[in-house]
């Protein structure tokens, strides 16, 4: 009995496979479908067919773009979109997979496969990934802020002696194994729910060893330039600049860059307002005197001959050192840098005293005792400062202000002298430097001008002559002291007039009055006439008018008429 059920079971089975067999060809002459129970990822892909699936399945991860993940390193995290990590999924081969469920294998596995999606669902990888040079790009330009610098190992000089200075561990991303790091947390499954990935960090060893340090004793090279005449803004900046370069520590095949040393320049980092070279004039700047930094330091470089990678001239001549013998930094343009070139450390030591700016740069001397090196400024040509002339309204009529000193310009180029014991071995062309000539500026004034005296002053700015310039001005300043004193006699005159014009008022009203005063007298005595003839008059018709008896009446007001 126990074995009829088998075979019956068996049997029965096999007639259902064969079932789903049949079933599976008559679909195929259709359109084949995916079975009901089928995920790839958070997309349910079951009754789709294979562009169906392809279509739902590009619009979830169109969908991810804005979904935001948190990158943690070591001290930090930094968050990228799916669009920053550019995020793909392999579509094709996932709907692929997801046709081929309960479709390939035996027919027994495809019986299992087709019983088991009716209790559970099947989620199959979606194939996400990223853009691996994108995302590594990325995390790259963060990578600093996520991490733990490593203190190198250093020196102090101490008495004049240096001391080893121990440092310590750093941390840092692995950018690489990061980028991997993150498309394995993709493809294995993610569902949204975890958005956090845990950056694959590194220990980095502090540089230079004691031993590798220990190279460092001797002078190799040197130079000192003086700043007392400067303000205090920028005697600030020099000694900020100075600071910041002082205990600098360059390995061998190492480059310094200075620009990147000492900025940025702003006030939150001791520095202070003072001048600096702008477009051929002078103007007031953050870190104004940081170019002396640069070229007392860069002649110290020289002298110890390491390789000079990158220096700029001035674009006009500076007092503290020879032409050609300058370096400048502006912007991000312009700056100093050099690489240590030698087989040893070397050490730069950089303070200021008295108003003097001294560097030393110590490393391991290697070159004969009996050579020695020099360098020679030579001017090649010279230019003339020009003379730029403006007129300002604002200012008083032929004044004249300097506003600007002229400086000549120069083309210069600085000679590499190596002597042994004494002899000159080689003069070698070191650098090429061209500086523009700074304009004298002067400013007259021409307020209340007269438009003659405008146009003289014009015409003599027009040739560039700055004594026909000053003549003019004289003229200009003449005219309008004229100008002032007839405006100023006018109004005397008008003065004048007005307290004629008021007197001759004034004895007008005193005759007017006084006609008034006439007749109104005549008139007054016209009328006392006229009232006394009345009167007599009154008293005539009394006398010839017969007496009325009173006796028994009231008295009453006499009237004029009745």
């Amino acid at each position: 009995m126990k074995k009829i059920t088998k075979l019956g079971i068996i049997a029965t089975a096999f007639v259902c496979v064969v079932g789903i067999g049949t079933h599976t060809q008559t679909m195929a002459a259709e359109e084949a479908t995916i079975e009901n129970g089928v995920c790839i990822g958070n997309v349910n892909v079951g009754g789709m067919t294979e562009n169906q699936a392809i279509s739902a399945i590009e619009e979830y991860v169109d969908g991810l773009m804005d979904t935001t993940f948190t990158l943690k390193g070591e001290t930090g995290s930094m968050q990228m979109t799916a669009e920053d990590m550019g995020v793909t999924a392999d579509a094709d081969t996932a709907v692929q997979e997801a046709m081929a469920v309960g479709h390939a294998g035996s027919l027994i596995n495809r019986y299992k496969t087709l019983q088991d999606l009716k209790k559970k669902k099947l989620v199959l990888d979606m194939h996400l990934s990223v853009n691996k040079q994108a995302t590594a790009q990325k995390i790259y330009e963060n990578a600093d802020d996520l991490a733990v610098g490593a203190i190198d190992n250093g020196l102090k000089r101490v008495n004049g002696k240096f001391e080893f200075v121990k440092g310590k561990e750093g941390v840092e991303v692995d950018v690489v194994n990061s980028v991997y790091a993150i498309n394995d947390f993709l493809a294995q499954g993610w569902d949204g729910s975890n958005n956090e990935i845990d950056l694959v960090t590194k220990t980095v060893e502090p540089r230079g060893d004691e031993k590798e340090l220990a190279e460092i004793t001797d002078l190799i090279g040197s130079y000192t330039t003086n700043f007392g005449s400067s303000s205090a803004g920028r005697a600030k900046n020099v000694i900020t600049g100075v600071s910041k370069v002082d205990g600098t520590i360059i390995y061998p095949g190492e480059e310094f860059d200075l620009a990147k040393t000492v900025s940025p320049f702003t006030q939150e980092n001791g520095y202070e307002l003072a001048g600096a070279y702008q477009n051929g004039t002078v103007v007031e700047s953050f870190g104004g005197g940081i170019c002396q930094v640069a070229t007392t330091l860069y002649n110290a470089v020289i002298r110890a001959e390491l390789e000079i990678t990158m220096r700029f001239n001035h674009s006009m001549l500076v007092h503290y050192v020879e032409p050609s013998m300058d370096a400048a930094i502006a912007g991000n343009y312009k700056d100093l840098k050099f690489k240590n070139n030698l087989d040893a450390p070397v050490y730069i030591e950089g303070y200021c005293s008295g108003g003097v700016i001294h560097f030393y740069v110590y490393g391991k001397e290697t070159r004969p005792s009996n050579r020695e090196i020099s360098f020679e400024s030579e001017t090649v040509s010279k230019t003339d400062p020009k003379v730029q002339f403006t007129m300002d309204s604002s200012r008083a009529a032929g004044s004249v202000a300097v506003t600007q000193s002229g400086q000549s310009g120069c083309i210069a180029q600085l000679w590499k002298i190596v002597k042994v014991d004494g002899k000159q071995q080689s003069r070698d062309l070191f650098n090429k430097s061209n500086y523009q000539a700074t304009p004298k500026m002067i400013t007259i004034g021409t307020k209340d001008a007269t438009s003659e005296s405008l146009s003289a002053l014009k015409a003599a700015i027009a040739t560039g002559d700055e004594a026909k310039v000053r003549s003019a001005a004289a003229g200009l300043k003449t005219n309008a002291a004229q100008k002032a004193q007839e405006q100023k006699e006018d109004e005397k005159k008008e003065d004048t007039d007005k307290k004629e014009d008021t007197d001759k008022n004034d004895t007008d009203k005193k005759e007017d009055s006084s006609k008034k005063d006439e007749n109104s007298k005549k008139e007054d005595s016209k009328t006392d006439d006229t009232k006394k003839q009345d009167t007599k008059k009154q008293d005539t018709k009394k006398d010839t008018t017969p007496a009325k008896d009173t006796s028994t009446k009231k008295t009453q007001p006499s009237k004029e008429s009745e």
